[in-house]
């Protein structure tokens, strides 16, 4: 299939039905009395849960039915590589830290990539009944918020420059060595820094709310989602050299092309 506008807009649905089969998974296991918890980790705790699994498994389960020429690219299970050109990039739970805990900061993370870019991207989060979609088809780019059945159009917010912005970033703890002290010069001229929010950082950015996201050590499926999805609602998001950061990285997320600017000039002269 190539990506012509009309061929990405008739996979949204597809995505929406993803969205829908893993929210049904990880909402019957959040905040249960008996979701247990495993460590992916020799040294150090990376969890993840049944509801990780399952949700995962679902979303698949569709796609070997409806896309099975589609490659996908999971968290949970082995990546699988498609005849058509399109890539589904899948997080069941982005945030299984904050979903162990009960906090509702977590998401299912969904992208549609083409092998040039992201065109499809979702962050959804069921408990809050949030879901943040993002379109990209050439010209023609659109995101919105969906709320049962009601649908508002969102952007990100462009007139704010770093002095005034709000800075998230889920843990300090992500930047090593020179990164962390990039990061203590650009929290050093924001108005407010805020933490621990995972995936929903970016959906707030892109609603509007928050102006500023950094991140290192991503993995494709922590950020393919957000790529489309923040680009549609009118922000920028690289790497901290100003490039793809699609597959992961280190990540610098904004509402506006002049912060973004503003923020890479900071972090080049120490990350």
């Amino acid at each position: 299939m190539s990506s012509s506008s009309e061929s990405i807009r008739s996979l949204v649905p597809i995505a929406l039905r993803l969205a829908d089969a893993a929210a049904e998974v990880t909402l019957t296991h959040f905040r249960s009395a008996s979701l247990s918890t495993d460590n992916k980790l020799d040294a150090g705790f990376d969890p993840v849960t049944i509801a990780d699994k399952g949700a995962e498994a679902a979303m698949r389960d569709i796609l070997a039915i409806e896309r099975p020429g589609d490659g996908v690219f999971g968290e949970e299970q082995e990546r699988t590589f498609g005849s058509s050109g399109l890539t589904w990039v899948l997080d069941p739970i982005d945030g299984t830290r904050a979903y162990i805990s009960g906090l509702p900061v977590w998401g299912t993370l969904i992208a549609l990539d083409d092998g040039t870019e992201g065109r499809i991207g979702i962050v959804d989060q069921p408990y809050l009944r949030e879901r943040f979609v993002g379109v990209l088809d050439g010209a023609v780019s659109e995101a919105w918020l969906q709320r049962g059945e009601e649908r508002t159009a969102i952007s990100t917010r462009r007139d704010r420059g770093l002095s005034d912005a709000i800075l998230f970033t889920t843990d300090a703890d992500l930047f090593e060595g020179p990164e962390r002290q990039a990061f203590a010069n650009v929290r050093a001229q924001a108005k407010l820094t805020r933490y621990g929010t995972d995936c929903y950082a970016y959906a707030l950015l892109a609603m509007g709310q928050i102006d500023l996201v950094i991140e290192s050590g991503l993995a494709a499926y922590d950020v393919a989602s957000h790529v489309p999805l923040i680009r549609a609602a009118g922000g920028i998001v690289t790497n901290w050299e100003g490039g793809d950061c699609r597959w992961g990285g280190r990540v610098v997320a904004a509402g506006s092309a002049e912060l973004h600017a503003e923020v890479l000039e900071i972090l080049s002269k120490t990350g």
